[in-house]
């Protein structure tokens, strides 16, 4: 194997440049919303984003979206760069959009620093979008133990696992504490994981969009204003 092969992932600069292709081309053949989609009159939208988020939550579960209630969560690290990962929605109510992860995971760390971040809800089913932006407080220890209560027992074992974000030796190695920690679960189905939290980002601006097969697509924000709420369209 040549050396310029060995910087190319052990593909010559031909087969390198032919795979950059399929992906190109296999990139440029999809196709978006190939569907009808539905009409939104963001002036009949009611006065908070909390009852229209639940409407539209419930119109994705009706037209079959995948794992509706699952969505990419962005924070900051200590030097200002972003981060994202999706994970999954636990309630969205008048207080805010609530999930749970450990406080010593990454993105614990990083809301310990930063505790502000934005959500992201993307349902291709109806093309539609929610983005969701605010500072985001930790709940009580009680509430996050009673939001792991209520969890199934697979996810009760990963939270028993714990060690989220750092590095791993060996795939035995998870292996070993996931068994156990299944072991546990099943035994001790109110079993505790100390470092399981729950947050909820407590929203000051919140975006509905809503796609259009002519490219008109409309963006509905609220800016929360007090205890009231503003609302103004986007140019998409």
């Amino acid at each position: 194997m040549t050396a310029a092969m060995r910087s190319n992932g052990g593909m010559s600069d031909v087969q390198k440049s032919d795979a950059r292709q399929r992906f190109l081309d296999l990139l440029h053949t999809q196709r978006v919303w190939d569907i009808d989609l539905p009409a939104f009159d963001p002036g009949a939208a009611p006065d908070a984003p909390l009852p229209l988020f639940h409407a539209w939550f419930a119109e994705a579960v009706a037209a079959g979206q995948a794992e509706p209630h699952t969505m990419s969560l962005a924070t900051v690290d200590a030097e200002g760069r972003p981060d994202v990962r999706t994970l999954m929605l636990h309630d969205a109510d008048e207080r805010g959009w609530h999930f749970a992860t450990h406080r010593t995971s990454a993105k614990g760390r990083q809301l310990a620093a930063r505790p502000h971040a934005a959500l992201g809800f993307y349902w291709p089913a109806q093309g539609r979008q929610v983005r969701v932006r605010g500072p985001v407080t930790a709940c009580s220890p009680a509430e996050s133990r009673a939001d792991l209560r209520v969890r199934s027992t697979g996810a009760l074992a990963s939270a028993l696992v714990g060690r989220q974000s750092e590095v791993l030796g060996s795939h035995e190695e998870l292996n070993r504490a996931s068994e156990l920690a299944w072991q546990r679960a099943r035994a001790e189905p109110d079993a505790e994981a100390a470092s399981w939290t729950r947050y909820v980002v407590e929203p000051e601006e919140v975006e509905f969009f809503q796609g259009d097969a002519g490219r008109r697509h409309v963006r509905l924000r609220y800016l929360r204003r007090a205890d009231a709420w503003d609302r103004e369209l986007l140019w998409p």
